[in-house]
């Protein structure tokens, strides 16, 4: 196509309404304007047909990107006849290019006369379709199937199964990869040769000599079997399936197990038990750790889509405790992983009977990553199990990883404490457990010492406020010296938290004191620390306590020699503002921020203003 006389053609075009008489359109101003708004439109879209040719790549694709309005500018006749004819000779553009022109097609059967024509753009995408690139092909095959959805039958049958058939068979391994994405949308549409025709040739596809194909035909193997009728997935897909379970590539084969689950949904129990779970026990022994691997990772949905019967469920428990047993760490992490959720299925009969001796190998495995897998989920196992089996079993795991060497094992127990009391009761674990807790507190790493911080408020409501007050209440104002401004920030949050289960009066006799502390030290730190304690802890404490303890606490603070701290006073006084009786808002913290709002800082006097406005 000649672009020049298409740009050209499109800047003399005569704006719609100019046939009008001369002399009448001469008194319209409105219809004036318009027609001057239609030019600027041509004289932009004779630009933008231009920059399809431009030698600077940002410019093709700025005007790639606006195709829609060319091909509008241009109208139906012209765009199917010079627009798409040039755009597919357009394929050996930069990548970036053809991504956009793929996705772009894929939306312009509207202006090439809508879903009667819309076939037309079928051949600039079966080219794409074929590019090296794969962000291309994915992009052109997504618009293909959007073509597909606007045809009727007569048009996929004159002009979708051809383009199938020699994608399918095309001399590049690109061309047959991006085929294998089209026959779950087509195949419901064609008349029973066409469906023939159609398997034979994704049957083909699985068997292909390249290993990308039979991967591609594999990654779609199971969508496609759920359009196909029973018969024909037994006597033909799952043939092609069992002969990629046993694939020389083991990106090949690592693909089937999530077939596994989608072509058992289209089959009867008979058929499950005779031909996938020979597929899955064959894939649990896989050659490839990552086979295996991924067999532990979707194993849930494999076990509920090998039905409820007895011995499917019974076949399927002995296939995860091998998995529980494999010789590689990753896979054993895997199906720790997932102990928890296979309890749940199986009933607590079976649980006791196959799955205690194994998660008992877990809590002793020489890698931490399966023992802290194990750690996170023990919890939930014992839910699955009757009391006794817990603790006879789980109790003796649960404290040996309280005590783990690794910090994480101990902190993935300790974070399920919130299942704790349902299953074996705090106080049979408090000996050990408190004693893991105060060491994880004290931890060198930051992070392990703010993610135990985050579990004390469960813990709060699990001990008790005796025992709290006996055990965590001083580690939990020592958090308020931390040397890590965010475990400060955090610790002062966690006074809220805790506060939240025990009374005011308690709060006024274990928290408050040391909080008086902290404002009188001579670290800026600690101050800050208290600062924040008095914010939070006034959001949820009595008023009397919040005007009596914490109110005079925060005035003194508002004197403070650093600045940092007085503007942070200052917002703790709009916090505290909303809590507290108004007549004592109106007062004593207007007077403060008044003061403030003199304030030679002028970051203080922002916050006390603003403040201040907000009462």
């Amino acid at each position: 196509m000649d672009v020049e006389s298409m740009a050209k053609g499109v800047s003399e075009r005569e704006p719609a309404g100019m046939e009008v008489d001369t002399q009448a359109f001469s008194h319209s101003q409105v219809e004036g304007e318009e027609n001057e708004e239609q030019k600027n439109d041509a004289v932009l879209v004779s630009v933008l047909i231009d920059d399809l040719q431009n030698d600077d790549v940002q410019f093709r694709l700025n005007s790639m990107r606006k195709l829609g309005t060319i091909a509008k500018a241009l109208g139906p006749d012209r765009t199917i006849k010079e627009l798409v004819p040039y755009l597919s000779e357009f394929v050996d553009d930069e990548d970036d290019i053809l991504v956009v022109l793929s996705d772009q097609l894929g939306g312009l059967h509207e202006f090439v006369g809508g879903a009667h024509q819309a076939h037309v753009l079928l051949v600039p995408l079966e080219t794409l379709s074929g590019i090296e690139e794969s962000v291309v092909r994915e992009k052109a095959v997504e618009s293909i199937k959007k073509i597909m959805k606007v045809l009727n039958k007569e048009q996929l049958r004159e002009h979708a199964v051809p383009l199938v058939r020699r994608l399918g068979t095309g001399k590049w391994f690109t061309s047959r990869v991006s085929s294998s994405s089209l026959f779950e949308l087509l195949y419901p549409h064609l008349e029973q040769k066409s469906q023939d025709e159609m398997r034979a040739l994704f049957t083909r596809l699985c068997e292909d000599e390249t290993p990308m194909v039979r991967r591609a035909a594999c990654q779609q193997l199971g969508n496609f079997a759920s359009v196909v009728d029973y018969k024909h997935v037994v006597s033909e897909l799952l043939p092609s399936m069992a002969k990629l379970t046993q694939d020389a590539q083991d990106s090949v084969r690592l693909r089937t197990v999530e077939n596994c689950v989608l072509i058992a949904k289209c089959l009867n129990d008979q058929d499950r038990q005779s031909k996938i779970l020979p597929m899955i026990y064959a894939l649990c022994k896989d050659k490839s750790w990552r086979v295996r691997y991924m067999v532990a990772d979707k194993f849930c949905d494999l076990t509920k889509a090998a039905g409820k019967e007895g011995k499917n469920r019974a076949e399927m428990v002995n296939i995860f405790v091998q998995l529980l047993q494999d010789g590689e760490a990753e896979v054993r992490t895997a199906a720790a992983q997932k102990i928890a959720d296979v309890a749940g299925l199986i009933g607590k009969e079976l649980t006791t009977e196959k799955l205690m001796k194994p998660t008992e190998a877990l809590a002793k495995d020489d890698c931490q990553y399966t023992r802290a897998a194990l750690a996170s989920v023990i919890m939930a196992l014992a839910n699955c199990a009757s009391k006794e089996v817990a603790l006879e079993f789980l109790l003796p795991q649960f404290l040996q990883l309280l005590k783990d060497d690794d910090p994480e094992v101990r902190l993935n127990v300790i974070s399920k404490l919130d299942t704790v009391n349902d299953v074996i009761g705090i106080q049979l674990l408090s000996q050990s457990l408190l004693p893991a807790i105060d060491e994880l507190a004290r931890d060198k790493k930051w992070r392990i010492r703010l993610a135990i911080l985050k579990h004390i408020p469960i813990l709060a409501t699990k001990l008790g406020p005796d025992l709290f007050k006996q055990k965590l209440c001083g580690q939990c104002m020592e958090w308020l010296r931390d040397s890590v401004y965010q475990i400060r920030i955090a610790a002062a949050e966690n006074l809220k938290n805790v506060a939240k289960s025990f009374d005011s009066k308690w709060v006024s006799a274990n928290f408050i004191p040391e909080v008086k502390r902290l404002a009188d030290s001579k670290k800026p730190s600690h101050r800050m620390s208290a600062i924040y304690a008095i914010k939070y802890l006034s959001e949820v404490v009595e008023q009397k306590l919040c005007k009596d303890e914490l109110l005079p606490l925060a005035v003194n603070l508002s004197r403070d020699k650093v600045a940092n701290l007085r503007f942070t006073v200052a917002k703790t006084f709009q916090t505290m503002s909303g809590f507290i009786d108004q007549s004592v808002a109106a007062n004593e913290i207007r007077s403060c921020l008044e003061s403030l709002a003199q304030d030679p800082d002028q970051d203080v006097v922002y916050f006390a203003k603003e403040a201040l406005e907000c009462m």
